[in-house]
């Protein structure tokens, strides 16, 4: 696609308005920061602008509206379908947004809209308190929440969004307002789950939970031959276990690491991830039954610090690989869906790939469909094959086991999806994650506060009688 030009004196007009940074093509830092967290997405947006704060974010979507640019939000930068960049866009890169301040009295936090879950949980953990969030610190806090955002710790307090308090909001005319349960209740809904279609959200209000600073959990490892036993005890334990269980299973290539038998690394193997919301000396009761029904080739399970837990996964995580996920949501999880689940583990690719089932449920599932537009709250599980490789030429070969992988579990599946963990943005029917009414309402919110789809590098709820 052609990338859109914009006069100088007009650059020189919004720098002057600015305080934070304005960079277009071919400047300083333009082809860094317009690079994201997958290495499959090459967009070249036709401006990038850093705000330092919400005056440059009015003053950036003015400048986008006044010369017919559309806006792409960038926030923690995790968007793995490539959805927070886009080619000839106004690129709104929230990452000098920064700030979380915590009110314990009132069991509150309020963070920007460019601060990552490990920033926020580093502040919150200071006063014993959290908010069920992204299962990597470098995730963004913003399109965690607006997709909806399973957390660790969702069986116990909900989603992301259901802990959403209130919402400072920079819409497509360039106005700012605040969306709660008691201010422009319709856009509040909407930002539950409906993602970043409807303005810049500048900064989030949470609620708080009692939670850390110390908790106990962790990782077992397990040769892959104890696979279908052991993770058929494994949804038992979780189906009958409180809701203070976070529990998944991964199958994926042992990585070299000491912790790791010699004779497992480099194999096919697979991990139970689980803690407990509360006491550590509770928990290490209760998730005993996990400890002592089979030896693990390794156990990585302890008390340990809640932001511990929360970054376990970040070694797996890394910026700069090809990536292609999905997320299916699962009707149950029968002897024959974890047959065919461990059949097509990932063979013979890094320890990024991993096929992995969540345990939801819970708090998930108790929200009524007006409280919020995430959808697809029953289903108990979640199948999450995750495609991420550095070398281009396994490109192929990865896609294969993905869309494999997925086409084997389907007729486990419910026909929905998680958006949040789906990569094919423009390919993808958004129906798919919502319901019939919920789509037919955010399709109405559209229409009033974003008519003319200035914020379409999402997965994008149309306006009606859009094309």
């Amino acid at each position: 696609m052609a990338q859109a030009l914009i006069e100088s004196t007009a650059l020189d007009d919004l720098s002057g308005r600015i305080a934070g940074d304005v960079i277009p093509p071919g400047e300083p830092g333009y082809d860094e920061i317009r690079v994201g967290y997958n290495a499959m997405i090459d967009k070249r947006p036709a401006l990038i602008v850093r705000p330092a704060g919400v005056a440059d974010v009015i003053a950036a979507v003015r400048f986008a509206r006044e010369r017919g640019l559309p806006i792409a939000i960038r926030g923690g930068a995790h968007s793995v379908a490539g959805t927070s960049t886009g080619d000839d866009a106004l690129l709104l890169d929230l990452a000098r947004l920064k700030g979380v301040r915590v009110d314990p009295a009132a069991r509150t936090a309020r963070a920007a809209g460019g601060v990552q879950w490990g920033e926020f949980d580093r502040e919150t953990q200071a006063f014993g308190l959290m908010t069920p969030g992204g299962r990597v610190t470098t995730t963004g806090v913003g399109g965690f929440t607006l997709g909806g955002g399973y957390a660790w710790f969702s069986p116990k307090y909900g989603l992301t969004c259901d802990n959403l308090v209130s919402a400072d909001v920079v819409t497509a005319d360039g106005r700012f307002v605040t969306a709660s349960a008691d201010e422009n209740t319709d856009l509040f809904w909407a930002l539950k789950g409906g993602g970043g279609n409807f303005g810049v959200v500048t900064s989030f209000e949470f609620r708080l939970h009692e939670l850390g600073p110390m908790i106990y959990g962790g990782l077992l490892g397990y040769r892959i031959e104890q696979a279908p036993e052991l993770i058929r005890f494994w949804r038992d334990f979780a189906d009958a276990a409180p809701e203070e269980l976070a529990t998944a299973t991964s199958l994926l290539t042992a990585p070299p690491e000491e912790f790791v038998p010699a004779d497992v690394q480099g194999t096919t193997a697979f991990g139970i991830i689980a803690a407990w919301a509360g006491d550590p000396a509770e928990g290490e009761v209760a998730l005993r039954p996990l400890l002592e029904h089979a030896e693990p080739a390794f156990n990585l399970m302890g008390e340990l610090p809640y932001v511990g837990f929360q970054a376990m996964l970040d070694p797996f995580t890394p910026p700069g690989l090809l990536n292609y996920w999905k997320g299916l949501h699962l009707k149950g999880l029968p002897d024959e869906a974890i047959d065919t689940y461990v059949s097509n583990a990932p063979q013979g690719f890094p320890p990024t790939t991993q096929a992995i089932i969540f345990r939801h449920g819970g708090a998930v599932a108790r929200v009524a469909p007006d409280e919020s537009a995430f959808r697809n709250r029953e289903a108990a599980y979640m199948f999450h094959p995750i495609g991420a490789w550095a070398d281009p030429a396994d490109t192929e070969r990865a896609l294969e086991w993905v869309f494999g992988a997925a086409e084997a579990m389907e007729p486990y599946t419910t026909g929905a999806v998680y958006l949040n963990f789906m990569t094919d943005n423009e390919g993808l029917d958004v129906g798919t994650g919502y319901d019939a009414e919920a789509l037919r309402r955010l399709t109405a919110v559209k229409d009033e506060w974003d008519p003319d789809n200035v914020f379409r590098f999402n997965h994008n709820i149309k306006p009606s009688g859009s094309e």
